[in-house]
């Protein structure tokens, strides 16, 4: 069959995606080793080196003090992660958080802003924006040279990027977000649920790395849960995976436990769900055993929950996330003893050390995983 030009030129781009994929997964490579990763012959992984290296995505490694001593080495070529970013948005009740990384992973600019718990989706908007703007102009971009845009959110998040449902923040639900971020954010928009950007953070740099079945259980103002299943965050029918919503045996209510010991001790002081567990986390720390009974009585409630997800999921790993995951084994031991108790196969009971920065991390590996699919598919 006879070539055309745009035959020739589709050939191109998909040995240039080829190459630009062998030299990444490969650290650093020679020209012979980037030609037999992609199937092409030398030649052509040279014209193609040089396209990008010209391009800016491709860089030559430098020579080593010994190499010189041998005489002259093969040329050697490396992935150039500076060459785009991204930017990860956690939109959090008190705060919204932002990190820009280069194509890499390498995390180069944080920042974070409190926003109040009653403010509106407009000022939500905004603030989001504003920190997009200020984490790419950190890491050394314009807004509009950003690859993408990973955004995190509380509710149940749609195939289109809408707040389907959230009880979380107010006038959320029904928020259009991709579309509304794409009015504001020049760059292209992914939006997911919270939960499960903290279950794939956890798999990229955090307790679940090299797991393939994890159940993450995010602990603070309230509870949620996020399934990795074979790799891939777990989304659902519905895109509701993860929603605790109404449970027949109260299996979710464990926070009782530490909020009578809270009211209790200091009767006079109010305070949150998230509150009262870091009280009596604390006093739990300095010897109180009244303090270390109620955290133990407010771990075991948690596990009494996990039970009925553990048990036909079969997870590798239970991993304790959220600001609460601090407590360490105050909250480990408790729950990893009532497991070993009552599941046929029971997961190990960590906890996170990515603490509240792991939805905003999801959203920048999701972020990443988009550039993955635009630069070499």
């Amino acid at each position: 069959m006879r070539q055309v030009s745009g035959d020739a030129s589709l050939l191109r781009k998909l040995n240039s995606a080829a190459i630009l994929r062998a030299m990444r997964g490969a650290g650093d490579a020679t020209l012979t080793e980037l030609a037999r990763a992609a199937r092409v012959s030398r030649p052509t992984a040279e014209v193609i080196v040089e396209d990008l290296l010209g391009e800016g995505w491709a860089e030559e490694c430098e020579e080593e003090q010994g190499d010189r001593q041998r005489g002259r080495p093969a040329r050697r070529y490396r992935f150039r992660a500076s060459a785009g970013h991204v930017v990860g948005v956690g939109i959090g009740s008190s705060s919204v958080r932002t990190m820009a990384a280069d194509l890499g992973g390498t995390i180069l600019a944080s920042c974070r802003e409190p926003l109040p718990r009653d403010a509106s989706a407009a000022e939500r908007l905004a603030m989001v924006r504003d920190l997009v703007t200020r984490a790419a102009a950190e890491a050394g971009c314009e807004v509009s040279e950003l690859v993408a845009v990973g955004v995190g959110t509380t509710g149940v998040v749609d195939g289109e990027g809408r707040v389907v449902k959230s009880v979380v923040l107010p006038g959320w639900t029904g928020v259009e977000l991709r579309a509304e971020l794409e009015k504001r954010v020049p760059s292209p928009i992914l939006v997911e649920n919270d939960m499960r950007l903290a279950v794939l953070a956890e798999h990229w740099r955090g307790a679940a790395q090299g797991m393939s079945d994890v159940v993450y259980l995010f602990t603070g103002d309230r509870l949620g849960l996020g399934f990795l299943i074979g790799g891939v965050p777990y989304r659902g029918a519905h895109a509701a995976s993860g929603e605790i919503g109404v449970q027949a045996g109260d299996h979710w209510s464990a926070f009782r436990h530490v909020l009578d010991y809270a009211m209790a001790v200091e009767p006079g002081e109010l305070r949150s769900t998230r509150e009262s567990a870091e009280f009596a986390i604390a006093r739990a720390r300095a010897g109180d055993a009244q303090a270390a009974e109620a955290v133990s009585r407010f771990a075991r409630h948690l596990a009494g929950g996990l039970v009925s997800i553990v048990n036909p999921l079969d997870p590798e790993m239970v991993v304790i996330g959220g600001s609460l995951s601090t407590a360490g084994d105050l909250l480990v031991e408790p729950i990893q003893s009532y497991l070993d108790e009552v599941c046929l196969y029971p997961p190990r009971v960590v906890a996170s050390e990515l603490s509240s920065e792991s939805i905003t991390l999801g959203a920048v590996r999701m972020a990443l995983n988009h550039a993955d699919t635009v630069l070499f598919s």
